[in-house]
């Protein structure tokens, strides 16, 4: 069963600046930004004052007042990437046996933003130390657990066999699709629906990035606040999002014929056991995932043509990947090209590993390179290539992406076209 390679076969993308997979790809092979000034809440009191939002109405998008009401915004957005992937992929799930159809879902922060306002009325607008619970939402239990995600996801899909929610801080997106590529890979599972979701813009959760100064306080250019590996740059920009894909099995896709978008060929995940939040700065943890990935793909670094970065935006993260990069890939990091779409879309925590696949994905289907936007004063420590500001046209045939996350995470996933050569 081991042998067994998982291909995405459906995508849906629903991120800032275009709700849907042709719109996200268009802002990005556009090197277009869609960070602005926070509209969710007065964003006064606060030291970070801008977000990459989404301008996304759940009733638009067929979701009835009763699934508004029930679910949080994370899950509203997986529900409807769920339906697009599934619709385009061309898969019949209802003709499938159910218990071999299964789901995934990553998140970091579930539903924080219900759970951000249903505090404010609980506790009359924090001033109760004993909240009164009389005045919850009775919908307040699934908003305590994100497990609630995917079993809004299986049940919009009818999907009867594994499900869970995968919650790695910001590799989730990245965890939860290489855990439902396993589950296919054993046997365990013919179809996977996988991906993540996050709707963190919450007042409650900028104060948090706040007192430790990780996102940008460029709230007078909100439009360039995102600089991924520039000597500029002062913290990453907090984004939203949902991304979600049909994985299933190579020889059942192309039986049936469907679009194969990429093949994941291999994925790891290592722990740095350093810190909550800080990083090393030789990346050893990470280049040990991307090793095993690589490892797990039957590739040479040599064979990689692009690096979708994590690319956050803060010195500690970009400097401790570009050393990553240099020690798993060698001599040939310095001849391919890197970028960050995070300039772009922002940092939708746990939903960006799953977005930044879609990404690589579509990289590879277009033979184009999306850009870093923001770069123009390279950090000299940062000396990759990083694509800046405009994306570049180049035959796409394997991609790396990768994930760093707080807690120590370090994740790395290989995509190939499918026709390749196994060895």
């Amino acid at each position: 069963m081991r042998d067994r390679r998982v291909v995405i076969t459906g995508m849906e993308v629903l991120a800032p600046g275009g709700v849907g997979t042709g719109e996200f790809w268009k802002l990005l092979s556009e090197g277009r930004t869609a960070t602005r000034s926070i509209t969710f809440f007065d964003p006064a009191p606060f030291r970070s004052r801008v977000a990459a939002e989404i301008d996304f109405d759940p009733y638009a998008h067929g979701l009835t007042p009763h699934q508004v009401r029930r679910m949080d915004r994370a899950a509203q957005l997986a529900v409807v990437a769920a339906r697009g992937a599934v619709a385009d992929s061309g898969l019949e799930i209802e003709t499938l046996d159910p218990y071999r159809v299964g789901v995934t879902i990553g998140t970091a922060v579930g539903s924080t933003m219900s759970l951000d306002q249903d505090y404010r009325v609980v506790s009359d607008g924090g001033r109760l130390d004993l909240v009164d619970l009389e005045y919850a939402d009775p919908h307040f239990y699934n908003y305590f657990v994100p497990s609630s995600f995917a079993a809004e996801v299986a049940r919009t899909v009818g999907a009867q066999g594994p499900s869970g929610v995968v919650s790695a801080g910001c590799t989730s997106g990245l965890d939860a699709v290489g855990y439902a590529v396993e589950l296919i890979r054993e046997g365990t599972a013919d179809v996977m629906v996988a991906g993540a979701t996050d709707a963190p813009i919450s007042p409650i959760t900028m104060a948090c990035f706040d007192a430790i100064k990780a996102t940008t306080p460029r709230h007078d250019d909100p439009e360039h606040a995102s600089r991924p590996f520039d000597g500029t740059r002062n913290g990453f920009v907090l984004g939203e999002g949902a991304a979600v894909f049909v994985l299933e099995e190579l020889t059942a896709a192309r039986r049936r014929g469907a679009h194969v978008y990429a093949e994941i060929a291999g994925y790891a995940t290592r722990s740095n056991a350093y810190h909550m939040t800080g990083l090393r700065p030789d990346g050893v943890e990470m280049a040990e995932a991307i090793r095993v990935a690589l490892d797990e793909a039957r590739m040479d670094g040599t064979e990689i043509d692009y690096i979708n970065a994590h690319g956050s935006g803060t010195k500690q993260n970009d400097r401790h990947e570009t050393a990553a990069f240099k020690k798993s890939l060698g001599d040939h990091a310095y001849r391919t090209p890197v970028s960050s779409i995070k300039s772009m879309v922002g940092h939708s925590l746990g939903a960006i590993g799953s977005i930044e696949i879609a990404a690589s994905a579509l990289a590879m289907e277009h033979n184009v390179v999306p850009p870093t936007a923001n770069l123009h004063t390279p950090d000299p420590e940062c000396d990759l290539d990083y694509v800046p500001l405009t994306a570049r046209d180049q035959l796409t045939d394997a991609v790396l992406t990768v994930g760093s996350g707080f807690g120590g995470f370090q994740s790395a996933m290989v995509l190939a076209r499918p026709e390749r050569k196994v060895p």
